[in-house]
């Protein structure tokens, strides 16, 4: 537990700093007086000289002058910093790297202070955080329970308050499960969003770095800080803008598991039913979604040829020196030994087809909803059985970064056992700033107390100061020949356009056939006040805002981009026509639309 009115959150450390007889040295003093040589959460804590180096560069440079200003922050010890070892929690594979992480130099650049290398799940193999030569990292709240993993440590010091914030890895919910069991935030970027320059991984094609912290809003800002992988090569991921971001969550679509299979035992499985009730509450009727093809994927990566990438990290190791490897780890990368290139491109195939058979559910849901995890085993229950408990803790989290997928845990309460309970929201790749917007509304919901009971929230906490980068889009209303299946319809699809709604105008509308248009297009006017008009029905599409100009190119008069009134009194662009063209042109509005009326023909 943290020292008394000790700076927790970045709200926090921004208001000591403000005092103007403020230290820096006298904030994090008592802090770096907690880190005991005995707990298990660390595998290094940096000395006084490399902390004094890092604070001697923030000298005389204002705290309003850098967004991280002397925070104190983690990593795990599979990222590099210069002039420490990274060990991957096995010693024989220690190595001292002379450039430090992508990552971390960026957040050393904004001001924070790292303090210490945490513990892991050995070479970032395992849910649990049991698998470690330094030890087993306990659950922050009850320590027969597992912490999760793999970034175990990363996870216990953030929720006992003794960083702001700390890095993780996640290829298999290394970010979100620990999340979930010690009451935290974990945030998971797309795949191929942040730089992983100087981070050693799991599966290099899958993984990414994550971020706990205590409030969406600290996660947020860290995130904001360290995205950006101009330096990666392996892909570069889109940025989306939802359509239903910056609106509150009014109609917002969220999927949840048809059979979500909670364990009842420790009240997980009323903790999840306590989240559903959140959802009705904001008047979202959750859909049940069948998870059966989201397994099918989580099965590839532990029983397809994606573990053959674990093998390629460790493979001088584990043939030379197999006994340095944990004897579970081992285990569970040796299995690589059972593919060939043949099963690699059998592998990749069926996760093609998988992503084909998942796309269109992002058409029906904006977000889906999961425990974080199903249930948190013991530690005594995980030495009984290591692999089956493990497994049972991928159920929601295994399918992510193989579909590309953005996901954020974020805290939901606490279960009859006393133990945190959590849910993740998983939305497309490149959602990420729209999930930070949900969870941090999710939070303020559910009013829980920060990390391990450290105190309750505020709202400074939680106030969104930044967020990671989306893609500015716009709402387009088509009438006709635009519409889902009608000719006009891939020029929608060619930019990545997607159905946000089927809705109509506002009754103030008339539809009319032009004549002499190919293919055939209707012209949408607005009545004058006193005229008598119709509600005339449309589909409203988001288009990324780069792709606009290509659009507007390919509309022929007397077609036009305008502002149209929806039913619901909010108004976005859409088609429009030039009045004079719809003079002895056929009024359709009687059939309600341009579908009803080709039906009708």
């Amino acid at each position: 537990m943290n020292f008394a009115g000790a700076p927790l959150t970045l709200a926090d450390w921004r208001g000591a700093l403000a005092d103007p007889g403020a230290s820096l040295r006298q904030l994090l003093a008592p802090l770096l007086a907690q880190h005991h040589a005995d707990d298990t959460a660390w595998i290094l804590r940096c000395n006084e000289a490399f902390i004094e180096a890092q604070l001697q560069r923030l000298d005389g440079l204002s705290p309003a002058s850098l967004p991280l200003y002397g925070v104190p922050f983690a990593v795990k010890d599979n990222i590099d910093v210069a002039g420490l070892p990274t060990t991957a929690a096995c010693p024989a594979f220690s190595h001292a790297p002379q450039r430090h992480a992508t990552v971390v130099q960026r957040l050393i650049a904004a001001g924070a202070v790292l303090v210490g290398k945490t513990n892991l799940d050995q070479f970032a193999t395992g849910l649990v955080g049991t698998r470690s030569p330094y030890g087993e990292v306990p659950n922050s709240f009850d320590a027969a329970y597992v912490s999760g993993g793999s970034s175990s440590g990363s996870a216990s010091v953030v929720a006992r308050g003794l960083v702001c914030f700390a890095l993780g890895t996640d290829t298999a919910g290394s970010g979100r499960v620990p999340a979930g069991f010690n009451n935290l935030v974990g945030l998971k970027p797309t795949p191929g969003r942040v730089p992983m320059a100087g981070v050693l991984p799991a599966c290099r094609t899958l993984d990414v770095v994550s971020v706990f912290a205590l409030t969406v809003a600290d996660a947020a800002q860290v995130m904001a800080v360290i995205e950006g992988a101009q330096d990666e090569p392996v892909f570069q991921p889109p940025v989306q803008r939802p359509g239903w971001f910056g609106s509150g969550g009014d109609g917002l679509r969220v999927g949840v598991p048809e059979q979500p299979g909670c364990d009842a035992a420790i009240g997980y499985a009323s903790a999840f039913d306590d989240a559903l009730l959140q959802l009705l509450d904001w008047q979202v009727q959750p859909q049940a979604v069948d998870m059966q093809p989201f397994y099918e994927v989580a099965r590839l990566l532990y029983d397809g040829p994606w573990v053959a990438e674990r093998y390629a990290v460790v493979q001088p190791l584990i043939e030379q020196e197999p006994t340095a490897l944990d004897p579970v780890v081992r285990q569970v990368i040796a299995a690589a030994r059972g593919f060939d290139a043949v099963a690699a491109f059998k592998g990749r195939y069926a996760l093609e087809s998988l992503k084909q058979q998942l796309a269109p559910l992002w058409q029906d849901i904006d977000v889906l909803m999961v425990p974080t995890a199903p249930t948190c085993p013991t530690r005594a229950a995980v030495v009984a059985e290591p692999i089956l408990r493990n497994s049972e803790l991928g159920r929601f989290t295994n399918f992510v970064n193989l579909l590309g997928l953005a996901a954020l845990a974020v805290p939901s309460g606490f279960s009859s056992s006393g133990l945190p309970f959590g849910v993740t929201f998983i939305g497309p790749g490149g959602s990420d700033a729209a999930l930070a917007a949900l969870g941090a509304r999710w939070e303020a919901a559910r009013a829980l107390p920060l990390g391990c009971r450290l105190r309750e929230a505020r709202p400074a906490d939680r106030a969104l100061q930044a967020l990671p980068a989306c893609e500015p889009s716009l709402q387009i209303a088509v009438v006709g020949a635009h519409l889902e299946g009608m000719p006009l319809h891939g020029q929608l699809l060619e930019r990545g356009c997607r159905l946000l709604a089927r809705t109509s105008t506002a009754a103030q509308y008339r539809l009319f056939a032009l004549p002499n248009t190919q293919p055939p297009k209707p012209g949408l006017v607005r009545v004058a006040e006193g005229e008598t008009g119709h509600a005339i029905a449309l589909e409203v599409y988001e288009m990324p805002l780069a792709a606009v100009g290509s659009f507007l190119a390919l509309i022929p008069p007397p077609l036009g981009l305008g502002s149209v009134q929806l039913a619901d009194g909010r108004w976005v662009k859409g088609f429009i026509c030039e009045p004079a063209a719809v003079q002895g042109a056929t009024d359709i509005s009687a059939f309600g639309g341009w579908r009803a009326w080709l039906a009708s023909r």
